[in-house]
């Protein structure tokens, strides 16, 4: 036998690319300020495996779909054969053809959810217009999102394992064939076509494009912010001009309305001052705050916010609620003293849109 080339340029690079954004989309959906890179990662995935799709309808030997080995009976003797005799492949083995299918399935179903789950709870991209009361309450699209991106991650897990194992096993060089591209065979090597290069290149150029473009792009149709900036001079002239002339605009849909009630129905003792309004002005913000509340939003923050309450107390205060607690705990109360920040009330110090009622993660400005 004689060393053969198997893998063509595009196939090792974009395969390289494809392990490193799996494992960079796979420790970024917990951390809230890389949600967007998150999404951008799922996206150019499902782009790299799209392309993947068109690599395998176009002449390439052994990397196209139909040199891939579905055979149950021939799946079910390379199983058992791994700590045997097993035999070689120079293309796909069985096991690999219906991991590469598994995996591109559950890409594209789980970048699909994920995007759900992105407009649904972020009210971002573009299912931006599914951040609506019908939907407020619901988890599922997360959880479904959840469900495809850990069994992803259960296949991937499984394929690298078999990699592994045949290369400590049998001294397969199926490992080293996805840095170099050759494999040992008797076999007539593989040849690219013009096209197939020029093919090549135009994937992994605009898929890198694409990533890019995403971050630097934010307005993008795919990770747009959906949620409206409010205007509130035009919402209450009232609620802005007498609010803001003291402490930071706060959007309504940071407290619950019986929160605003009490708060409005005190404004004698607000926060240790007297900030009485005539009976008009007073009743004008109190229903707007209460129209506006957290209860009729659809702002995830909202929904946090009331789940984290006690039903029986009222909160004057948004760092009162154990929402706002528990999202700012890790931050040293050292930080809230500064000179530019002044106290923990001082929202807009991090966040520079809360007064237009945005409050986007990605928003967020470093302390």
């Amino acid at each position: 036998m004689k060393k053969i080339l198997v893998w063509a340029l595009y196939t090792r690079a974009s395969h390289v690319l494809l392990m490193v954004m799996m494992l960079a989309v796979f420790l970024t959906p917990e951390v809230k300020r890389l949600l967007t890179l998150h999404v951008a990662l799922g996206y150019t995935l499902a782009l790299l495996f799209l392309f993947r799709i068109l690599w395998g309808f176009m002449d390439v030997k052994y990397s196209k779909f139909k040199d891939f080995n579905f055979n149950l009976i021939d799946l079910k003797d390379y199983m058992l054969a791994i700590f045997g005799n097993k035999k070689e492949y120079i293309g796909h083995n069985p096991a690999s053809s219906y991991a590469i299918i598994a995996m591109i399935v559950l890409t594209f179903l789980a970048v699909g959810t994920g995007a759900l789950a992105y407009g649904v709870k972020e009210g971002m991209g573009v299912f931006a217009f599914m951040n609506h009361t019908l939907f407020r309450d619901m988890k599922l699209f997360k959880e479904v999102h959840e469900f495809f991106s850990n069994a992803l991650m259960a296949v991937i897990f499984a394929h690298i394992a078999g990699v592994l194992l045949d290369k400590i096993v049998h001294k397969s060089r199926a490992l080293e064939s996805m840095v170099d591209g050759y494999k040992l065979g008797d076999e007539e090597g593989l040849k690219l076509t013009l096209v197939q290069k020029i093919f090549g290149v135009l994937a992994l150029g605009l898929s890198i494009f694409a990533f890019v473009y995403m971050l630097l792009a934010p307005n993008s149709l795919l990770i747009a912010d959906g949620n409206l900036k409010m205007d509130y001079t035009k919402e209450n002239r009232a609620f802005y001009k007498e609010c803001i002339s003291c402490h930071t605009l706060y959007p309504p849909f940071l407290l619950p309305s019986k929160s605003w009630v009490s708060m409005m129905d005190g404004l004698e003792n607000h926060f240790g001052d007297d900030a009485s309004l005539d009976a008009k002005t007073t009743e004008s913000i109190k229903e707007f705050l209460v129209k506006n509340s957290a209860e009729s939003s659809t702002k995830e923050s909202s929904l946090r916010i009331m789940a984290s309450l006690e039903k029986e107390k009222t909160y004057l205060a948004i760092t009162e609620t154990p929402f706002w607690k528990n999202r700012h705990k890790k931050i040293d109360k050292a930080v809230f003293k500064r000179a530019d920040i002044g106290k923990p009330s001082n929202c807009k110090a991090c966040h520079d849109n809360i007064e237009n009622g945005l409050l986007n993660n990605r928003d967020i400005k470093s302390l």
